[in-house]
C-alpha cells in the first residue's frame, strides 16, 4: 500500500475530525492502526485541536447539592451540625520542603569532557611522593611483558605512545608494588578520616 495524495488527504481530513487512527485504517482499507499513526506523525499531526478526551473530565464530575443541616428541636445538647462541602482553595498550597537531597548533577552530552571532580578519597601527599619516586624507577613495560610477579599499575594515557605499566616486583598477594598499593589500598579509618 502506499500513501497516494488522496489518501493523505483523506487522513488529514478525519484525523483534523477526531477520528481515531482504528477508524481512519478500516476507512482506508489496506493499512493498519499503526500505519495511520506513523504516517499522522511524520506530517506532523500528532496534535489535534478540541479533542472529545479532554472535555470527558469535566463532564464527568458529579454536583454536589447544597442541602442545609436539619436542627432538631430537644433539650438534649445539640448536636454538631454538618459541615459544609470544603471549597477547592483559590491558590495550590505551597509544596512541602524538599530534604537535604545532593544537589543534581548537569548533564553533560556523549564525547564531551567531563568537569573537575572533587575526589571523596583523596591520596595522602606522602604517598604521592613515594609513587612518583618509584615511577623514575619503573621498569616500564607494555601490556604483552606483564605477569604476576610485575607491577600492573598503568601510567600515561593509552592513546598515546608514552603509556606503559610499572613494572617493579608486585607485593604478594597485589597486582602493584609497595608504592602502588599504597595508593590504591587505603584503610577504612583513613578514608573515613579524609571525608570529615
Amino acid at each position: 500500500m502506499s500513501w497516494t495524495d488522496e489518501r493523505v488527504e483523506l487522513l488529514k481530513k478525519m484525523w483534523g475530525e477526531g477520528q481515531s487512527a482504528s477508524q481512519i485504517a478500516k476507512e482506508l482499507g489496506g493499512v493498519t492502526r499503526n500505519a495511520v499513526i506513523g504516517k499522522v506523525h511524520r506530517l506532523g499531526l500528532s496534535n489535534r485541536a478540541g479533542t472529545t478526551a479532554t472535555a470527558k473530565p469535566a463532564a464527568a464530575k458529579p454536583k454536589v447539592a447544597a442541602t442545609k443541616p436539619k436542627v432538631e428541636a430537644s433539650t438534649a445538647a445539640p448536636k454538631a451540625k454538618a459541615k459544609p462541602a470544603a471549597a477547592a482553595p483559590a491558590e495550590p498550597a505551597a509544596p512541602a520542603p524538599r530534604p537535604n537531597l545532593p544537589a543534581r548533577r548537569a548533564i553533560i552530552p556523549a564525547g564531551q569532557p567531563l568537569p573537575p571532580q572533587p575526589s571523596a578519597n583523596e591520596i595522602p601527599a606522602e604517598a604521592l611522593a613515594k609513587v612518583s619516586e618509584v615511577e623514575k624507577k619503573a621498569k616500564k613495560i607494555s601490556v604483552m611483558e606483564l605477569t604476576e610477579k610485575t607491577c600492573k599499575w598503568p601510567i600515561g594515557d593509552p592513546a598515546t605512545e608514552e603509556f606503559w605499566f610499572c613494572g617493579l616486583p608486585a607485593q604478594t598477594g597485589k597486582p602493584y608494588c609497595e608504592a602502588h598499593v599504597g595508593v590504591a589500598f587505603q584503610p577504612m579509618s583513613s578514608r573515613r578520616d579524609r571525608r570529615r
